[in-house]
């Protein structure tokens, strides 16, 4: 038998994908597994943007490989979109690199600017694919904390104590995954003034700051040489197109370069009708997240009503397409309220500690499912 990479030896298979096996075992066997756990939008993108996918399939050219950094009209479309929701201005030219989804945008990172023992600041909790491709590199996770009594944001002051001269990259998520928790420009400043003191490039995973939130905040509003800043960002979440693959990285021209090295030795372009039905999704205006969001603001209270039930207090400030609950059983394990709730009323939701330590006490509740069905859940409860 051939041996795995040694890079493999404290990597595991991402959580979700081992328990939605289970759940489908589980339901094969005849059970009616009610999903909650997992941030995938069962909403359609808008008829225009599906329409525009369809007919570029018929254009000259468009079953052929496509530029690395995407056609010229999808990054404008990025530029415009950046300056109309966030009033950043980018070049389309040399600040933009379309992805095929965000998520390889952390490889790509991870892989340009990371050597072996290089040191990473992570969120705990926060997404596990910051930690698992930061160790799939040779790189260190460090983890900072952050907590409920700090309203889910770093502390400086800690942050400054994880500081060494191997620290190269720090990750963000805001608005926060799996938290809720929103931000603003004077916190950004304050990350980004660190960032600068200290000689280190930070990353804003940025997919969630148009679902429930009023104030849509890119990071890069805080300096315009994008110097020490880059952001991520997607049309997954905000224009129910995950399984479409699009995402983006935007900063300044010497960063996007060096990550261009990467990611033009791992894929060969996006498809062409993707791209085409991407730039529709750009221009949308503000009624389409105004009727999406009444959709979300609805299911939520259901959510709310589910978390009643299962004796779960949670914040209603927080934003995103999740509901951050923390349990008010000390004795129970997040891993053993979840299974509990799986196999004895037939409810998946998600243990805050796959997102790290600090996670553990908490669950998060997904609002990617129709009114019937969250109303299904709560019935299951009654």
């Amino acid at each position: 038998m051939i041996k795995p990479a040694q890079r493999l030896k404290d990597i595991k298979e991402y959580y979700f994908s081992t328990k939605l096996r289970e759940i489908s075992e589980l339901n094969r066997r005849g059970k009616n597994i009610i999903n909650m756990g997992i941030g995938n939008p069962d909403l359609s993108p808008p008829e225009n943007v599906t329409n525009a996918l369809k007919k570029a399939t018929n254009d000259n050219g468009s079953h052929k490989y496509q530029p690395y950094k995407g056609i010229n009209q999808l990054r404008i479309s990025i530029s415009d979109f950046y300056k109309k929701n966030y009033n950043v201005s980018l070049d389309s030219d040399k600040n933009i690199l379309p992805l095929i989804g965000s998520k390889e945008g952390i490889m790509h990172i991870s892989l340009a600017f990371l050597n072996k023992g290089d040191k990473v600041l992570i969120p705990n909790p926060g997404y596990p694919s910051y930690q698992s491709i930061t160790k799939l590199v040779g790189a260190e996770p460090l983890f900072y904390p952050l907590l409920e009594k700090n309203s889910w944001l770093p502390d400086l002051d800690s942050l400054k104590l994880l500081i060494s001269d191997k620290v190269k990259l720090m990750w963000i998520n805001y608005p926060n995954m799996p938290t809720g928790k929103n931000s603003n420009i004077e916190f950004f400043k304050k990350i980004y003034d660190f960032a600068v003191s200290n000689d280190i490039l930070v990353i804003n995973d940025n997919p969630y700051s148009f679902i429930l939130n009023d104030n849509p905040v890119s990071f890069l509003s805080v300096d315009s040489s994008f110097d020490h800043c880059l952001e991520l960002n997607s049309l997954s979440k905000s224009h129910n197109m995950a399984g479409w693959r699009v995402g983006m990285l935007v900063g300044s021209k010497n960063n996007i370069d060096t990550i261009l090295k990467v990611k033009s030795n791992i894929d060969s372009g996006m498809y062409y009708g993707i791209q085409k039905g991407a730039i529709e999704a750009l221009c949308l205006d503000s009624s389409w997240y105004r009727s999406m969001n009444k959709i979300y603001r609805e299911r939520r209270e259901i959510v709310y009503k589910i978390c009643d039930k299962l004796g779960l207090t949670y914040d209603k400030n927080l934003t995103g397409m999740f509901v951050w609950a923390k349990i008010n059983s000390p004795d129970t394990s997040s891993m053993e309220f979840v299974d509990n709730l799986l196999y004895n009323r037939e409810i998946f939701i998600t243990p805050g500690s796959i997102f790290g330590t600090n996670g553990e006490g908490y669950v998060r509740l997904s609002l990617c499912l129709s009114q019937d069905k969250l109303n299904d859940a709560l019935n299951k409860l009654l």
